[in-house]
Order: C-alpha cells, then sequence, then structure tokens
C-alpha cells in the first residue's frame, strides 16, 4: 500500500554507486538531467523511470531523510539485487524480518527480567497492523525498535558503553530516539538506582554524560562519510517539512488548526509547526525531571509517554509510527498503544479511488478512543496507588 519503497530501493541504488542521495533529488533526472549526472558524476539509477513514477511525486521532489544505517539497508538491497525490483523488496522484506525476530528475542528477556508474562511481546510480534505495515509495507521502525530494544538490554545489565552504541545506531535509523535521551538523566545519576550501588553522585554523572557522548559520536561516526553543508541544509530542510508542511492523522493539531481558521482564517500550520515540538520538548524535561525513572522499567513507561504526547502533538502521524508506542507498551502495564495500533487502520480510508481525503470523523474516533483508554489507564493507577497507600 505504500509507494515509499520505491524511494528506498533509488537511494540504494545511488550508495552503492558511490553517490551521496542526500544531495540530489529524484526528480532532477528528470527535469534537468545534465545537472543530475554533474551531481552524481554521471552515476545514473537502474530501472530509473519505474522507480521515479512509483515513488510519486512528492517523494521524487524532496531530497532524502533517511538516516545512514536506513540507507546502509538500502544499499544491501541494491547491492544483492540491484536491477530487480521484485529481488530487492525481498532483501529488504528479509531484513525487517530479522528485525522483528531480533524484537521477539530482546523483548522475552526483558519481560523476564520484569517478571511479566513472556506472552506480551506477542502484542507487538504478531499483531496485524505490524505484519502489514512493517514486514508488507517495508517500514523500517521495527529495526529502529531492533536495536532501541537491544540497547535496553545491555542497559538494564549494566553495560551501559555498548548501549550507548545500540542507542546511537537506532537514531542512525530513524531520528526518533533522538527525543528519549534526556529520559536517561535519572536512571544514571539517582542515588536510588540500585545498579549503581553506593557510587558516587560524582561518578554517576561522568558515566550520565560519558553515555550521551557516546551515544552522540555514534550517530556523528555513521554521518560522517555524508556530511557537507549541502547535505546539512537538503537534510535539515527536508526534516522540517514534516512539522510545517505535511497533515494526516493528527489530533490535538487538528482542533488547534480549526481554530486557527475560525480567529485568523487561514491555515496556521507553518506557525504551530515550529511551537509544538517545543510543547513537546517541555513535556520530555517535565518527564525527566519530575518522575521516577530510576529502574529500566520506569524509564521505559517515560519513553512510552513521551513518544505518545509526541505524536499527539505532531502535525502528521502515518500508521507505521504507532510501532514504537506498541513495543514500549509491552514492557508497562498500559495498553493503550495494542488499541491504537488497531483503530490506526482508520486512517487508511483517507485513500481512495478519488485520491487523497481524510474523514476527519474517522480521526476522531480513533484519538478518542486512544485517549479515553490512556486516560482511563492513568487515572486507574493513581487510584489504586490512593487506595493502596
Amino acid at each position: 500500500m505504500s509507494q515509499d519503497f520505491y524511494r528506498f530501493l533509488w537511494d540504494g541504488r545511488l550508495l552503492i554507486q558511490g553517490v551521496n542521495p542526500y544531495l540530489v533529488t529524484s526528480e532532477l533526472f528528470f527535469t534537468d538531467l545534465p545537472a543530475a549526472l554533474e551531481v552524481t558524476s554521471g552515476k545514473q539509477v537502474a530501472q530509473a523511470t519505474q522507480l521515479y513514477k512509483g515513488m510519486g511525486s512528492l517523494n521524487a521532489s524532496h531530497y532524502s531523510n533517511y538516516p545512514p544505517i536506513n540507507q546502509l539497508c538500502f544499499a544491501i538491497a541494491g547491492l544483492l539485487s540491484g536491477k530487480s525490483i521484485v529481488g530487492s523488496v525481498v532483501v529488504l522484506r528479509v531484513l525487517i524480518i530479522l528485525a522483528d525476530l531480533g524484537i521477539l528475542y530482546f523483548g522475552k528477556r526483558l519481560l523476564v527480567a520484569f517478571n511479566l508474562p513472556v506472552k506480551n511481546i506477542f502484542w507487538y510480534f504478531l499483531n496485524p497492523f505490524i505484519i502489514i505495515e512493517l514486514t508488507g509495507n517495508l517500514h523500517f521502525e521495527g529495526v529502529m525498535l531492533f536495536f532501541v530494544a537491544a540497547s535496553l538490554v545491555a542497559l538494564h545489565k549494566g553495560k551501559w558503553f555498548w548501549a550507548a552504541i545500540l542507542l546511537g545506531i537506532s537514531v542512525s535509523v530513524k531520528l526518533l530516539p533522538l527525543l528519549l535521551l534526556p529520559l536517561f538523566f535519572k536512571w544514571f545519576s539517582t542515588k536510588h538506582n540500585t545498579f549503581w550501588g553506593s557510587s558516587s553522585t560524582a561518578l554517576r554523572i561522568l558515566k550520565l554524560l560519558s553515555f550521551y557522548t557516546v551515544t552522540l559520536a555514534t550517530v556523528v561516526i555513521t554521518f560522517a562519510p555524508f556530511l557537507s553543508a549541502d547535505f546539512i541544509s537538503n537534510f535539515s530542510a527536508t526534516i522540517g517539512l514534516w512539522f510545517q508542511n505535511f497533515e494526516f492523522n493528527a489530533s490535538i493539531y487538528y482542533i488547534i488548526r480549526w481554530i486557527g481558521f475560525q480567529v485568523v482564517g487561514w491555515n496556521i500550520i507553518g506557525t504551530v509547526g515550529k511551537v509544538l515540538p517545543l510543547v513537546v520538548i517541555t513535556i520530555v524535561l517535565c518527564l525527566t525531571f519530575f518522575r521516577r525513572n530510576t529502574t529500566t522499567q520506569q524509564l521505559i513507561t517515560a519513553m512510552l509517554f513521551a513518544v505518545s504526547a509526541y505524536f499527539l502533538l505532531s502535525t502528521t502521524v502515518h500508521p507505521w509510527y504507532i510501532a514504537t508506542p506498541l513495543v514500549l507498551s509491552v514492557f508497562t502495564r498500559y495498553k493503550f498503544p495494542i488499541v491504537w495500533s488497531f483503530v490506526v487502520v482508520l486512517s487508511y480510508s483517507a485513500y481512495g479511488p478519488e485520491g487523497f481525503q481524510e474523514n476527519l470523523w474517522l480521526v476522531a474516533l480513533e484519538y478518542l478512543l486512544v485517549v479515553g483508554i490512556a486516560l482511563y489507564e492513568i487515572l486507574a493507577k493513581k487510584t489504586s496507588q490512593v487506595v493502596y497507600t
């Protein structure tokens, strides 16, 4: 159902020819071929016309926004099957299935460590939504989450150095884990964390800073082969489009947009798209400093709240994004992401024979169910704590 894989194959085929996929748009090959060949040193893409038509004009007109480890997966597909679209798709699908098997393995280990039912991991692994959107539609959230799960297992065992490297690799698949970095503060710095025992505060802070340094250094190293002034300009501009231009399956933003139309008479996404990320950062910082994240399970719960808040405040929420809160919820007592993974399919109704047209009543139904169940679970937990006290 998704066109994105055509762009994946395009980027991968450029990369195996030594061409930086962040420096040239697909569209340039069909609107100004001499300019495109100048950027790519005369290199072209196998099955270019078929891939270009498949990805669509919107995707083709923008620079690539897929981080380096994601690009590596595309390059593997290009290397193993550089002249067959079907063959390349098979390679990508195998990589995603392997990542899901890794999540099954590391997820089981975390569930055992938390004394939770091991069968909970199947809410992710056998979820029809995951099978459709990741294995079927070839989205790489599963690969990112594999590295996140491996990082959390390493962290829980006290291997912070490897946890940092794995988390950095996950960022280089999808940028989303960057949002979670502040949440590690109390896990490292609090004296109540039994892992650190009687370590001094200075030592705990030093290891926290080392964790951040190794994580960010890993990200920088993976980006290093592509770094240039043009890359920074193109990559940041493309990322910015998701906040200030694109709209799909949003919740709180659609309410704000409606208010904007009533007050000023036009779409205020340009302004709201700059403000909402600041609100998300504020929420993450509140979760960092005003919530106990001293155990690995508490840390994962804070991650769940952070990414859920991020998506509820986003202007664009594609269905496959929900894979992240879904897998995090497996290790907590919260089940609203499981409901979300089922009702997010209502967003498919926007794509019909007459073109793209969202049914806002279905969007409202989706988020009323998700937010309603989330609030019920949060309030029920607070009530049980009061009664117990």
